[in-house]
């Protein structure tokens, strides 16, 4: 009977881990990308994806990039997101849109995004102001980033 529970928890246990593990695994590493070597890109939203883990922007491009005419975007999870001002309807189907992104090293048309400017002139970062978060190639402007005042701060 000991030896019954015993098994029973330790298969339990090693479930547990099992399921843990595969989480922790399948998140990505921001590698792909190529973050030495950003492009600005621009075009017309075709779709937008506010999902966990990562949220994408699907562009059609005004000019051809790399030979591309429809390029994806990545971004940081949506909570990552909402910190630095973005709300899930911020960019939509339709908006024309700029972007400087880190395009994947393997050539895919495919980026990082590392800020965007939208319709209206705001500009955001992925996933806090401009210049802060994953991708980040350039320091934050005076005034802006996390010790700026909230006023000053997108979305505020």
């Amino acid at each position: 009977m000991a030896r019954q529970r015993i098994a029973r928890l330790t298969a339990i246990v090693l479930a547990a881990l099992t399921i843990g593990t595969a989480s922790v695994l399948a998140h990505h590493s921001f590698s792909m990308f190529d973050t030495g070597a950003p492009i600005t890109i621009a075009g017309v939203v075709s779709g937008v994806e506010w999902t966990n883990p990562h949220v994408y922007i699907e562009l059609d491009l005004t000019e051809p990039v790399k030979g591309a005419k429809h390029w994806s975007i990545e971004l940081g999870s949506p909570s990552i997101l909402q910190r630095g001002g973005w709300k899930f309807n911020t960019v939509r189907k339709g908006d024309k849109v700029s972007a400087v992104v880190s395009p994947l090293k393997n050539g895919e048309p495919g980026s990082l995004l590392t800020r965007i400017t939208l319709p209206d002139g705001r500009v955001l970062g992925n996933g806090g102001p401009t210049g802060v978060g994953p991708g980040t190639t350039a320091p934050p402007s005076p005034g802006q980033g996390a010790n700026a005042p909230a006023s000053a701060r997108p979305g505020r």
